[in-house]
């Protein structure tokens, strides 16, 4: 029987004898037989093959906030499904269970499977996420068309590091919406992510405003790479200048995982985070892992009003009118 989960991978070009991946930025030339860095896509008779195709590790209903994404549909309920491995070495990984296995024999659900689960559980859109979905690029392809001809929107959280080909067959299939982790600046992501150009990550996000996708930002914070007030300043500098000042950005608490052992991000640190992207003149940053915390809320820039409380994960209350805000009246980037 055929394997489901292996198709002919759509971005590749021959090079001699061998076949290079033009899934991201690692753009991997591969001899016959061979794997690429990520592992799950490997050249057999001189194609490039996905191995990875509907092959989901994990599948569940969350709340668009927990993406995070805090400026796009609040409230609303996205299925999101994740797969195997990543093309990033952070030995940090919060979803290191999957992210660090190669392609296992996982659940194989069709494009149209998933979407018919995401309108048969009440969700209003999808979200391929969890591990770095860039390398599930074709199954993405055809879930998001078969989503959008059904009125879902969709959505990514990703490390951002795919080819700018990628970006645009994504953008083009009906990507709607993306949270992007940059992790630092370009000495920490090159060493603590194995090789990463971080700049290709920037390029992505600035391609991705330009055709109007929504962004948000999340940094993770993590003592001793990146939360020094210079790591810090820099990301936050860079999102206003190249994003734009109402680019949301979510500084997120790290916790001990897998093969890094430093201590827990403490809620200084955070807040002093918030501070300087407030300074840098950020309209809007938000602090996560820190349940119930005022700094999860969305407030007008202009005001100060209480725009959309939160607790956790949940909206508790959202006083937008007409995306504007109730006493000022002052416009608020929320696509809803």
């Amino acid at each position: 029987m055929k394997d489901p989960f292996v198709k002919i991978a759509l971005l590749q070009e021959k090079v001699g004898d061998k076949v290079r991946c033009l899934t991201c930025e690692r753009r991997c030339l591969l001899t016959e037989g061979a794997s690429g860095w990520c592992r799950t896509r490997t050249n057999i008779d001189g194609q490039l093959v996905t191995l990875l195709y509907g092959n989901v590790s994990s599948l569940s209903a969350n709340p668009i906030e927990k993406k995070p994404l805090y400026h796009f549909q609040p409230g609303t309920v996205a299925l999101t499904a994740g797969s195997w491995s990543c093309n990033f070495g952070c030995p940090w990984c919060q979803n290191w269970d999957i992210s660090k296995s190669p392609p296992r024999k996982g659940r194989y659900v069709s494009a149209e499977e998933i979407v018919t689960m995401t309108l048969n559980t009440d969700c209003q859109g999808t979200s391929i996420s969890l591990n770095e979905p860039t390398l599930s690029l074709e199954w993405s392809l055809d879930v998001f068309r078969l989503a959008r001809e059904r009125g879902l929107y969709n959505t990514y959280v990703t490390n951002g590091y795919m080819t700018q080909q990628a970006l645009d067959l994504l953008i083009g299939a009906g990507l709607d919406a993306m949270n992007v982790d940059l992790k630092g600046g370009a000495d920490a992501v090159k060493k603590h992510c194995q090789g990463v150009d971080v700049e290709k990550v920037w390029r992505n996000c600035r391609h991705a405003k330009d055709k109007g996708i929504h962004l948000e930002i999340t940094t993770l914070v993590i003592p001793g790479v990146n939360h020094d007030d210079e790591s810090l300043q820099g990301i936050a500098r860079r999102i206003r200048d190249e994003l734009g000042d109402e680019t949301p950005w979510h500084i997120t608490g790290y916790c001990p995982a897998y093969r890094f052992h430093a201590p827990p991000t403490p809620l200084s640190a955070l807040e002093r985070g918030w501070r300087i992207g407030k300074r840098e003149g950020l309209d809007f940053v938000y602090l996560g892992n820190v349940l119930g915390h005022r700094l999860e809320n969305t407030y007008c820039p202009h005001c100060a009003e209480l725009l959309i409380d939160r607790y956790g994960l949940t909206v508790v209350k959202n006083s937008l009118q007409d995306s504007r805000c109730p006493v000022c009246r002052r416009a608020i980037p929320i696509v809803a």
